[in-house]
């Protein structure tokens, strides 16, 4: 229950939560494909309208998944970013953070994967519809570069938290297929990521390296959608 002196939370903003948290539930149970907005508000105990008040379609539902993943991230790295400046520590930290978070809904991810995979898709975390989500995750990775004793330099401090962001797609992309007991392999593969991505780092202050840098980031620029107008928003 709330503290005494802890504001309540509107009643609107309640029934968003509702709805959400019912969603992701009948995602889980029936599969994303098979669980309709009815579906949703009826076992809300909403109107469908109301329902559709709060969220578009499901893919706004997703969004709000998303969003809600990312904030929780957000929550859940301060206590190893406010503790580590150790560039490894700090990665490391984060990416089994957001393990953490996202373990109760390893199967649901499961099943919805084959439509976030589409790059058309509004669900692609690289659409424009996934950028706000984006930007927070990106954000994280800024913070762990800006926090830790490693020496940056300046013409790569916004390229690089989108490639270790793009980095850490990867590892969710393995999440999402791992049958490990615990995802236990993923969990090496964030630890093995960190140290690989430290060492990349490290060897981008090295002036002959840095045109490599842009040039990788570059490609994804390119080809990834959304990615194109992520930076450019930033401009």
């Amino acid at each position: 229950m709330p503290a005494e002196n802890e504001p309540r939370p509107a009643k609107s903003e309640q029934t968003r939560t509702l709805i959400l948290e019912t969603a992701m539930r009948l995602f889980q149970e029936r599969g994303y494909d098979k669980t309709t907005m009815r579906a949703i508000a009826k076992e809300a105990g909403v109107s469908v309208g109301n329902a559709y008040y709060y969220f578009a379609g499901k893919e706004h539902l997703i969004q709000g998944f998303y969003d809600r993943i990312a904030a929780e991230h957000q929550t859940a790295v301060r206590d190893v970013l406010d503790r580590e400046t150790d560039l490894e520590a700090r990665l490391a930290g984060v990416l089994q953070a957001w393990l953490d978070i996202a373990a109760p809904y390893h199967e649901f991810a499961a099943q919805f994967f084959k439509n976030a995979a589409d790059p058309e898709s509004p669900l692609s975390p690289f659409s424009p519809e996934s950028e706000h989500a984006r930007e927070a995750a990106i954000a994280v990775h800024r913070e762990v570069l800006a926090g830790s004793k490693a020496k940056v330099p300046a013409e790569l401090a916004d390229v690089l938290p989108e490639l270790m962001w793009l980095s850490q797609m990867g590892l969710v992309l393995y999440w999402v297929f791992d049958r490990s007991p615990d995802r236990t392999r993923s969990r090496r593969l964030a630890d093995r990521g960190a140290r690989l991505t430290t060492r990349g780092v490290s060897l981008a202050r090295f002036r002959v390296l840095r045109p490599l840098v842009h040039e990788v980031h570059e490609l994804f620029t390119d080809f990834l959608p959304g990615m194109a107008q992520t930076v450019a928003s930033r401009k």
